[in-house]
């Protein structure tokens, strides 16, 4: 039997590509995204959803439709080396692309369009949600639960920055994103070139640094719009 899902709204993110956007929700709690429903669904949608700290956000991993899936899978957590299958990983590639993220429910805006803002999100710009559910702890709070191969939370990576005028030049709730943002290691699992230059869309801006070892050098930060360098 075949059924068809219609969105319910898209998600507007600092993250502007797949490179770079943390490989699991809240591990980059500056992350702050503006889920927009469509005008089909307005205040009455959201009644009583302020009231919850977090939220479930069904997606559709938009980003990689056209790459199909496999029945196995390299997880960044074992280093690209090994392989397991699809449905013990959160891989994007899978047989229907369904996402699933457990974000921080911020502030809710009941206008025309309703507004939900998060943080602590995993999802690109222009993600479409399908649906989305209050997270109630006493039923989905596991924390003894068996993890398999995902044992603790990820390692992340010192943070310098080459010229330090750049980052006092930004914001600071785009240093927290940027930083955070490449702590968490985006570079592909089988990737190590201490020499290679990365680059990375974020928020309007194009970050370029290099990781060598264990730390992330920052070397400039510059607005989309100009190229200018933020010195």
């Amino acid at each position: 039997m075949e059924y068809t899902i219609q969105t319910i709204g898209s998600v507007h993110s600092p993250y502007r590509q797949k490179f770079g956007v943390a490989r699991q929700p809240g591990l980059v709690p500056a992350a702050a995204v503006c889920i927009e429903l469509n005008p089909d669904f307005h205040a009455d949608s959201v009644r009583g959803l302020a009231d919850f700290d977090y939220i479930w956000l069904h997606f559709i991993f938009h980003g990689v439709l056209d790459e199909g899936w496999a029945p196995l899978v390299r997880p960044p957590r074992l280093g690209g080396k090994r392989k397991m299958g699809v449905f013990a990983t959160r891989s994007p590639h899978r047989p229907n692309h369904l996402g699933l993220s457990l974000l921080k429910l911020e502030r809710i805006e009941s206008g025309k369009p309703v507004r939900i803002w998060c943080s602590g999100a995993d999802l690109i710009d222009g993600t479409p949600v399908i649906d989305i559910k209050p997270y109630i702890p006493f039923i989905e709070a596991k924390p003894q639960a068996k993890a398999g191969f995902v044992n603790g939370a990820p390692q992340t990576l010192n943070i310098r920055w080459q010229n330090p005028a750049c980052r006092d030049a930004l914001p600071s709730e785009l240093v927290a994103l940027i930083e955070q943002s490449i702590a968490q290691d985006p570079r592909p699992a089988y990737q190590d070139i201490p020499e290679r230059r990365y680059g990375m869309a974020l928020s309007g801006y194009q970050i370029h640094f290099h990781i060598v070892g264990k730390e992330a050098l920052i070397v400039s930060a510059c607005a989309d719009e100009t190229g200018r360098q933020a010195v």
